[in-house]
């Protein structure tokens, strides 16, 4: 079934997220990007939560993704953007059933790996994030005709430092993994978008690190827009 924009008010941008602390992040790229942009924050925390606890993403985790995606999708929204890397796919089976653009947040950073590089190295901080993040980027590397080395790597000790409130802990771990990760690599993807902080410390490496936040919400603020003068209606 086609879910819509509803009612008579100017549709807003919905971000949907699985982790309250992404909220300011964007925040703070809205205001630089496009103040103008009415913006709506839905957190489906208990997403994650279920796939960490599952140890994957479940084929019920994914159909509950795309169910809440559809949801925003008809709840006066523009364009619905989903930042969370894990539960990505089930942004894009939303997208095929929906009216407006369902996107997920971690696509334009994928080709702009593939397009760069030959070896990727794939971080993260959540095991759940890689088997996405990886199938992404395969996929995406074979609709370009390009082959590629992924090499995904875990920094399973920062998880704690996040959990327990210890940003500067998590972002040093982060930081220390993605100098280790520069030396057999011609870039790196940042998994998750939490970890994009790290890369105010990451100055002095020489190879790109690509993040989500930035790349994602630019595509859906052109969507957006796009939609606004009655462009394309479907999600990627």
């Amino acid at each position: 079934m086609m879910q819509g924009v509803a009612g008579d008010e100017a549709p807003v941008l919905t971000l949907v997220h699985t982790v309250p602390a992404l909220i300011d992040t964007f925040d703070a790229l809205l205001s630089e990007l496009a103040p103008e942009i009415p913006v709506r924050h839905v957190l489906h925390d208990q997403l994650l939560a279920d796939a960490l606890a599952a140890g994957e993403l479940t084929a019920a985790i994914r159909r509950r993704t795309a169910e809440a995606l559809l949801a925003e999708a008809g709840q006066g929204a523009g364009v619905v953007l989903c930042t969370c890397s894990t539960v990505g796919p089930g942004a894009e089976d939303a997208a095929l059933d929906a009216a407006i653009p369902v996107l997920r947040i971690d696509r334009p950073m994928a080709a702009e790996a593939v397009r760069i590089g030959t070896r990727i190295a794939v971080a993260a901080t959540l095991s759940t994030t890689l088997g996405p993040t990886m199938d992404l980027l395969a996929d995406v590397a074979r609709q370009a005709g390009r082959a590629i080395e992924l090499s995904p790597l875990v920094f399973e000790e920062a998880r704690a430092k996040f959990v327990a409130g210890d940003t500067e802990g998590y972002l040093r771990i982060v930081v220390d993994g993605l100098h280790n990760a520069a030396r057999d690599a011609d870039v790196i993807v940042l998994a998750q978008a939490s970890m994009a902080p790290a890369l105010a410390d990451c100055g002095d490496i020489e190879i790109p690190i690509l993040s989500s936040p930035r790349s994602g919400l630019e595509v859906a603020i052109a969507r957006y827009r796009a939609a606004l003068r009655g462009g394309g209606r479907r999600g990627l």
